[in-house]
């Protein structure tokens, strides 16, 4: 089953600096070991150590349009590419974008070959996000974000309402799912709605033993 898992390590201690590297290696092993793609998304500045520790896809947790030029702050797609960065993370709930930007980063990334994953938080943006042809269109309702809570079981509907939708604008967009994803169930489940893997981030990151609980969460696949 070829299933895309993305561990967002968003600016926890536990992800930050060596703490990125070491969640990146257990990423790896978990992959190697179950057959799945597991990549993972470090801040910024982790990107480039990252990549030069492990084989596994690192993304950056966000990109902006800009191309070369006077862009002082702005996140260059080409750069982090140089860095190591297979693609990034566009408009997450914690870094939301206009329309306008979210196209551009789409394209700038697009520009560079690079994979795009484009959160959005209902069906009528999965659909509008689809459109921009990114290769996974990400779906996260806001309130269940680092619940606890899966949003394969609170909420399969939206899973399965995002799939259909996004399919009709652009049937060769993959949809992944997020918020509250940590368990072995609920990647099973979200697999099942159509989603073509997760999104997550503390249950993973935060954990006692965040090896340990990604091999729980791949376990039923």
């Amino acid at each position: 089953m070829s299933v895309f898992i993305l561990l967002n390590c968003k600016t926890f201690d536990e992800g930050t600096g060596e703490n990125a590297v070491k969640l990146a290696e257990a990423c790896r092993e978990v992959a190697q070991s179950a057959g799945v793609e597991i990549a993972i998304a470090p801040q910024i500045p982790d990107i480039y150590r990252t990549a030069k520790s492990v084989d596994i896809p690192v993304f950056s947790q966000h990109v902006d349009g800009a191309g070369p030029g006077s862009h002082t702050g702005a996140i260059y797609a080409k750069a982090i590419k140089e860095a190591g960065a297979a693609g990034s993370l566009i408009n997450h709930s914690e870094r939301r974008l206009t329309l306008a930007d979210i196209e551009s980063a789409a394209a700038a990334l697009k520009k560079n070959k690079m994979s795009s994953v484009i959160c959005v938080n209902n069906v009528s943006t999965a659909a509008a996000a689809a459109a921009f042809n990114p290769t996974y269109v990400a779906i996260e309702p806001p309130e269940l974000i680092g619940s606890g809570i899966s949003v394969s079981k609170a909420n399969p509907d939206i899973i399965t309402d995002s799939v259909d939708a996004a399919a009709r604008i652009n049937p060769h967009v993959k949809v992944l799912c997020g918020a509250g994803i940590s368990q072995g169930e609920d990647l099973k489940v979200a697999v099942e709605l159509g989603a073509k893997g997760v999104l997550l981030a503390s249950g993973i990151v935060k954990a006692d033993d965040p090896k340990g609980a990604l091999y729980n969460l791949v376990s039923l696949i």
